[in-house]
Parts: structure tokens; C-alpha cells; sequence
């Protein structure tokens, strides 16, 4: 009898030893820079006592792994990159709704952005669409400074443009969503085609066009701003330039996989990334992403929605399954074929 209450305690307290290891882990899929991801992780873990596990990938990836494994999911928060894959996951019915406490906190345009309006992603940052120019290589060959999103098809600037595959990349969608709103669908892969007559390489992340022009590997890189603007802080010589027909711009999204393992970690998670303590840890390692939070500090290298010129860039419809997809497509059939 002796032995056998020994035994019960042990399976007792291995139990609640089980149960509290389950309770104090969370597994990220993230699709901010590397640096600003782990910096994420390493806050919350510190500050609530979580073992917490990074997955770092493009949007598009993270997407499509978290699709793949919808039946067996492995992450539980999928945190940063551009709200269109993290709307098409809630469309998909892979996403869980919360509507978190903190979003009093949050602007109104970003507190329930997706297509879905079923709070099951909210906007953790925002960032401008542009393009840097490495102004030493400008000078080396004695061009004048693109202000333009047309001035980009010029022939002078013949294979010194950089630009990521909407295939795999959130910032490179934004690009193809964006010039559809700007000009129509036809007349968007009209310059589509002409871009691609200056463009070096299609690469697979959106923020690596930005660091090739800081090294000057290419004399353009177009992306999110505040990527380039880190490589500009760090001593890079770059000329951000906000294009003068007007550009879009991303929502950063924040979002808890549907069926996740660790539900509660996931749910404070996206407590704290809303909050203006964790919307301010990116800014400890030079990213310059505007927060949503309106009690957070904006960065000076920020550059604010509410100081340059952005079309009325619409979350719904160019977050949409369809939508996504035939663009993609498209561009697939008439854009990529060009790369051969």
C-alpha cells in the first residue's frame, strides 16, 4: 500500500509537472526581419517566463506552411508580415478569432483589418512601399534620381533594379496589388513588363532588394521603406524615395493559428504585441515600422502614413483568396516566363 501511494504521488506531481512545461511554451512563426523576430521572442519569453521557439519566413511561406499543416498544426502564433496571407489564413478558416483586450489601444483602421471581420488578425505595424536608390552607385554612372514609380521603366536604369517574387513574397504583393489600384489590372502588367526590361533578379524576400542596393549588388532595391531605412541608419548611403504618383503600404499582421497548442501563451501573446510596451521592442533593433498603438513611440526614422502620398489601398479585396490568387497567377503566366 506503501509502495502504491508512493507511485500515485510520483505519476501526481510528473502530471502537474507535464502540465505546467505544456502551460509555459509557444511557438512563433514570424515574418519580420530575423533580428527583430528573435528580439520579439526573447521579450515575451523574459517577461512571462515562457519557453518560447521561432520560426522565422517570408509571409508567403509561413503561410503555406501553416496551410500545410492545418490538420496537425505546429505553430500557435504567427506574428508580423503583410496582412494579405495572414487574411487569406482566416478566409481558409485557418485562423482563431480573439478580439484582445488590448485593441482599445490600437487605431481603428487597424483593429480588425482582414477579410474575414471576424477579429482573427490585427495590424501590429504599418510601413510604406517604396524604393531606395544607392546614391554612390548613382554618381559612378551619372544618372538622375528616380522619383517615380514610371521614372523606374526608364531605359537608363537597364538592369539595376531589384524586386521580390509576389510568389513568395508579401512585400512583392503588395507591389503587383498596388500598381493594379494605381492604374488597372491591364495597364498594371503593362509596366509590370517594362519594370521587368530593368530588373537583375527576382528575389525571394522582400526586404533582400533593400540590402542588395545598400551593398551596392544592385542600384535600386524596391520594398517596405523601414527595411531600407535600417540600412541607411547603419551607415549605408540610400535615398528612400516615396514615389510621386502615390504607393501603397502594408498592415503588419498578428495572428493565432487555428487549433494551436498553446492557446493561452498565444492569446498573451498577442496581448503584448499590441501593447505599446511590445510594439516598441522592434524599435531596439533599428526597426522602423509605425505602430499601431497610439500610446507607443514612433521611431524618427519612421516614415508616417500621414506624411506622404498613399492610394486608398484596399485590405478586403486584395486580401482576398481570389483575389490573391489570380494576380499571382498572372503575374506567373506573363511576368516570370520574362526571367528565363
Amino acid at each position: 500500500m506503501k509502495r502504491l501511494t508512493m507511485f500515485l504521488v510520483v505519476v501526481f506531481v510528473l502530471g502537474l509537472a507535464s502540465a505546467s512545461f505544456a502551460k509555459g511554451r509557444l511557438v512563433i512563426y514570424c515574418s519580420n526581419e530575423p533580428f527583430a523576430c528573435q528580439a520579439v521572442a526573447d521579450a515575451f519569453a523574459e517577461k512571462y517566463d515562457v519557453k518560447v521557439q521561432m520560426t522565422r519566413s517570408g509571409s508567403g511561406s509561413t503561410y503555406a506552411k501553416i496551410l500545410a499543416e492545418k490538420d496537425n498544426p505546429k505553430g500557435d502564433v504567427w506574428y508580423a508580415g503583410t496582412l494579405d496571407p495572414h487574411s487569406q489564413a482566416g478566409v481558409n478558416g485557418l485562423l482563431e478569432s480573439y478580439e484582445s483586450p488590448m485593441l482599445v489601444e490600437i487605431g481603428p483602421e487597424f483593429q480588425n483589418p482582414a477579410t474575414s471581420k471576424k477579429h482573427q488578425s490585427a495590424g501590429v505595424y504599418a510601413g510604406v512601399l517604396g524604393y531606395s536608390v544607392n546614391t554612390d552607385v548613382l554618381k559612378e554612372k551619372g544618372l538622375p534620381m528616380p522619383r517615380s514609380w514610371a521614372d523606374l521603366t526608364k531605359p537608363e536604369y537597364k538592369g539595376m533594379i531589384q524586386v521580390a517574387s509576389p510568389q513568395s513574397s508579401g512585400t512583392a504583393y503588395t507591389v503587383l496589388a498596388t500598381m493594379v489600384q494605381l492604374l488597372g489590372e491591364d495597364a498594371a502588367f503593362e509596366y509590370l513588363a517594362k519594370l521587368h526590361q530593368n530588373v537583375n533578379q527576382y528575389t525571394k524576400s522582400g526586404s533582400a532588394p533593400g540590402k542588395a542596393a545598400a551593398r551596392g549588388e544592385t542600384m535600386i532595391g524596391i520594398g517596405f521603406l523601414h527595411d531600407h531605412a535600417l540600412q541607411k541608419a547603419n551607415g549605408f548611403p540610400l535615398e528612400l524615395i516615396v514615389p510621386a504618383e502615390g504607393t501603397g503600404y502594408e498592415i503588419g499582421g498578428l495572428s493565432i493559428i487555428k487549433d494551436c497548442r498553446n492557446l493561452d501563451n498565444a492569446k498573451l501573446f498577442v496581448d503584448y504585441m499590441l501593447s505599446a510596451e511590445g510594439q516598441e521592442v522592434p524599435q531596439r533593433v533599428k526597426m522602423f515600422q509605425v505602430p499601431t498603438n497610439v500610446n507607443a513611440n514612433v521611431p524618427p526614422e519612421a516614415i508616417r502614413l500621414d506624411q506622404v502620398k498613399l492610394i486608398d489601398y484596399d485590405f478586403v479585396k486584395y486580401g482576398s483568396e481570389e483575389m490573391r490568387a489570380h494576380l499571382i497567377d498572372r503575374w506567373v503566366r506573363e511576368i516570370k516566363p520574362l526571367a528565363r
